[in-house]
């Protein structure tokens, strides 16, 4: 009797302690896992103002110099310069500036526009902007010593070094204190401050919340005057283009998301791939509009001026591989070396059938 009494006891406190365990468990203790150590590495990639977090590693000026001509300079210019897609990064600065540590033109009224080196005061935030965000079109994909080759040559564009110059994670910190506007930082006291009292006063709200909307439209007559906005966004974050060709929707329910597949005109040989998808992914819509010309020419420009020409197909295939200049201006397109083969076909097919969505 006693031993069954101690048994029921035994299970009684396994019940309750059980029960306690599942009451304390939260809803969301058993959804995901822990990152792995590579995956928090490939994360972990910024590098701070004291060079905490710059990896070894060396380039040369020639050898940023190479490397700008062949992924840079489509956008930004052989020299720096070009205001035709981003702001000019080099010009501005003078040997004086270099000296002083202060940009002298940044205090001077009549300066169309400050260029990236007029305001640069940590070179890490330039090496770690160009190692994470770019090619444009392909960002991490330089290799850490093409990183330091590219910073150094900008660099010498900006008279900071010489043209035989080596940067290396070694010497960074020499070329940091030869930065035209070193010293140009400023602190605005009140957006740092704590103490004393705010210059706002606001009661929080839990229910029942007077709220207000606020929305903002396009005039139709203007809706798509600069292209379908919906493929002039990155697939990352927050913002998301409208589809500027349809009308307005008139509520949110009635706005409609659309994956449009467009086939070859040779299945056998080419799958059928999601050609929206690839313009998207390759940033091909940052420089082209599907209807009007943003930095280069809309996709249905292209597709009218080359509808009756000979060999379209390999043209286009050629054109989209290779890059080029001249045809549609000054901007030169750079090379697509980034996309497969069955993608170049794929958006070669979609510009002869007219590149319609």
């Amino acid at each position: 009797m006693r031993m069954k009494l101690i048994q029921l006891c035994a299970l009684t406190f396994l019940m309750l302690t059980t029960s306690l365990v599942l009451a304390q468990e939260k809803p969301w203790s058993k959804i995901g896992r822990k990152a792995t150590a590579a995956e928090v590495r490939a994360w972990d990639i910024d590098v701070r103002g004291d060079f905490k977090g710059l990896p070894k590693g060396q380039g040369s000026v020639a050898q940023g110099e190479q490397i700008w001509e062949a992924k840079c300079a489509s956008c930004h210019g052989t020299f720096g310069e070009l205001n035709e897609v981003f702001p000019p990064l080099v010009g501005g600065t003078t040997a004086e500036d270099i000296k002083r540590g202060i940009v002298a033109a940044n205090a001077q009224g009549g300066i169309a526009q400050k260029t990236m080196m007029m305001k640069l005061a940590k070179i890490s935030t330039l090496w770690d902007y160009i190692n994470r965000a770019m090619p444009w079109n392909a960002p991490k994909s330089l290799q850490t010593d093409e990183v330091y080759a590219v910073v150094a040559y900008l660099m010498n564009l900006s008279a900071v070094v010489p043209a035989d110059f080596t940067l290396s994670n070694e010497n960074i910190a020499q070329v940091q204190a030869l930065l035209p506007n070193r010293d140009g930082l400023v602190r605005f006291d009140g957006l740092w401050e704590t103490q004393g009292k705010p210059d706002i006063k606001n009661v929080a709200c839990m229910k029942n919340c007077a709220t207000e909307t606020i929305s903002s439209s396009l005039p139709d007559f203007a809706r798509n005057a600069h292209g379908n906005l919906s493929q002039q966004n990155r697939l990352v974050g927050a913002v998301r283009g409208a589809d500027t060709s349809r009308p307005a929707a008139k509520s949110l329910s009635n706005t409609v998301q659309e994956t449009v597949i467009v086939k070859s005109s040779t299945p056998a040989a080419t799958p059928t791939l999601d050609v929206k998808a690839i313009l998207a992914k390759n940033a091909c819509t940052a420089c082209h509009g599907i209807n009007n010309k943003m930095v280069g020419p809309g996709f249905n420009e292209i597709a009218a001026k080359y509808k009756t020409k000979a060999d379209v197909e390999n043209y286009l295939i050629t054109k989209i591989k290779s890059g080029g200049s001249g045809v549609w201006g000054a901007v030169p397109m750079p090379a697509q070396t980034q996309l497969k083969e069955k993608e170049v076909q794929a958006i070669a097919t979609w510009l002869m059938a007219g590149a319609k969505f």
